[in-house]
């Protein structure tokens, strides 16, 4: 497949038609015998997401997989991120699918190895890392496996499971992944010090805590403040600690680093909206750690259940947003002006807020729609 994808006038087409329609596209006779028009439309697809999420694939040699293997790999930004983190002697990927991770980790290691239970991808990878001048050692052979012939050891290992059932569902509990992590986490344990598991954003810390072993971290990493990945340490010496990290790449915030269960010890103290106003990123909404923030950072929470907090004076080194603000009346609030809307722990949703009042959405100024100890409350950026 790879090599007739490659051929100077199939690759001339797909680039051609890089932003063409590609339902039209599909419904054309492919103009060459040897490829498909879906083969085509498949390269076309995964150079649209390269640009955005792995850049660095953009040139000339490289083949694309099917978009679910372009969903689930990591973007270049998170698999760079754990490449600072990660380095060894030996380095093996047993989920590698399009490689992204594997690709950024494999330059702290001096021996790399990727298993992929599927060959056609495993195919497309081997042809990339060579346009790419990375070598590994790649092997076609079903994870559970690879584990039971394998007497090696490595210094890293690193998987990232499929978050699909056999009807293409997303799935989220460990033990409904594929590779099973439940089942396989103390073989892993017996063969490396470090194991590293990527999981979905959506997975609660607290269920991760109480199925996994050997837990000595855990990073919420979010890009652009949109949380991207949980990412799992597992260390084969037992740690009395679980260090949390939540990251916001692509942003000056700085990384929030905290033990898990600090936050069943943390108390906030409430007051009404101050000068300031602070907005935790993702990250660490994702977190839960609420009251540990109000405690860490020395702010007062608007409310229990509403996550933003406040000050009279400015705290630069916070993780997340800083407004300047004043409690206005609705009254106030003139029809047609422009406003970037944030609603919390409040009835409506910024939508609604819009069409209520008749408001534009943009600008450079907020109106917060948010409760307070003493009920709800608009709250105007200055």
């Amino acid at each position: 497949m790879g090599n007739k994808l490659l051929y100077s006038d199939v690759q001339k087409y797909i680039n051609a038609n890089l932003t063409t329609d590609l339902h039209s596209l599909l419904l054309k006779k492919s103009p060459f015998s040897e490829v498909s028009m879906q083969e085509i439309v498949q390269q076309i697809k995964g150079k649209q997401v390269a640009k955005k999420k792995f850049p660095f694939l953009l040139k000339e040699g490289i083949i694309f997989p099917p978009q679910l293997n372009l969903e689930q790999a990591s973007s270049e930004k998170t698999a760079l991120y754990k490449s600072e983190i990660l380095k060894g002697k030996k380095f093996i990927d047993l989920t590698s699918g399009f490689g992204i991770d594997a690709y950024y980790l494999s330059k702290n290691f001096d021996e790399v190895t990727l298993v992929e239970q599927n060959a056609e991808l495993l195919a497309i990878v081997e042809n990339n890392w060579v346009v790419l001048d990375r070598k590994a050692r790649f092997i076609n052979q079903k994870l559970e496996d690879f584990l039971n012939e394998n007497d090696e050891k490595f210094d890293v290992i690193y998987l990232d499971p499929a978050r699909r059932d056999n009807n293409k569902n997303k799935v989220f509990l460990l033990e409904d992944l594929s590779p099973d992590i439940l089942q396989i986490q103390k073989k892993l344990i017996s063969i490396s010090d470090e194991v590293v598991i990527k999981l979905s954003p959506l997975i609660d810390l607290k269920y991760l805590v109480s199925v996994l072993q050997n837990i000595s971290r855990i990073d919420i990493i979010a890009w652009k403040n949109d949380v991207k990945e949980i990412v799992v340490f597992l260390s084969s010496k037992e740690s009395e600690e679980i260090i949390c990290n939540c990251v916001n790449l692509e942003s000056e915030e700085s990384t929030f680093t905290y033990k898990f269960g600090e936050e069943e010890n943390a108390h906030s103290e409430y007051a009404e909206p101050e000068q300031f106003l602070y907005i935790p990123n993702n990250s660490i909404l994702k977190a839960g750690i609420f009251n540990l923030i109000s405690e860490r950072f020395n702010l007062k929470k608007l409310h229990p259940n509403t996550h933003l907090y406040t000050s009279n004076e400015k705290l630069e080194d916070f993780s997340g947003r800083i407004l300047e603000v004043e409690i206005i009346d609705s009254k106030q609030i003139k029809k047609k002006s422009q406003f970037n809307i944030i609603s919390k722990n409040y009835p409506l949703k910024p939508e609604e807020i819009k069409k209520k009042y008749g408001l534009k959405d943009g600008g450079d100024h907020y109106l917060i729609f948010t409760q307070s100890k003493k009920g709800k409350i608009i709250l105007k950026s200055v």
